[in-house]
């Protein structure tokens, strides 16, 4: 099976075709995506500008990221989950426009650089969490962060002004 056909049976399902037939369902899921995606920026931005040692200077990093991750992970999710039903609506349009897909480098890539500071900075984190400024690679991480997140939300933007309709 080719991914195009992979793409026009998610097309073809009854839910995808619900959300298509459905006046309100659109507008609704991408209301709800883009509220879980600011979620996910907001607590995200509040941990990369305490990284940053820019605000939050009075409280530890550990206690922020350990207080606001829950957060980040169920908006995050909720994203998905809602960002998969509108790709699910016209699969093969996004999975050929070529935002959308940068969009999804932009994501995996925050993804990684999040592995990454997990792995190293955050692991000796009792050693600079109340420093200012952080260390270099925590800076580099809330910096990298940022921009990444900055651009998923620019390319999220201009899908909607550069999709195409393939059927």
């Amino acid at each position: 099976m080719s991914l195009d056909n992979l793409l026009r049976n998610i097309y073809d399902l009854s839910i995808s075709d619900w959300i298509r037939a459905n006046v309100s369902a659109f507008p609704m899921l991408e209301s709800l995506h883009v509220l879980a995606l600011t979620m996910v920026f907001g607590t995200i931005l509040i941990v990369d500008l305490r990284l940053l040692g820019i605000v939050s200077h009075r409280r530890s990093a550990r206690k922020l990221i350990v207080e606001l991750l829950p957060y980040t992970w169920v908006a995050f999710v909720l994203a998905v989950i809602t960002g998969s039903l509108l790709f699910a609506s016209n699969a093969l349009s996004y999975a050929h426009n070529p935002q959308f897909l940068w969009k999804m480098v932009a994501i995996a890539a925050a993804g990684i650089n999040m592995g990454i500071f997990h792995m190293t900075a955050y692991r000796r984190i009792v050693d600079w969490d109340d420093a200012l400024p952080p260390p270099m690679v925590a800076r580099v991480a809330g910096a990298t962060s940022l921009i990444l997140w900055t651009v998923v939300i620019f390319l999220g933007r201009w899908i909607g002004f550069t999709l195409e309709t393939v059927f």
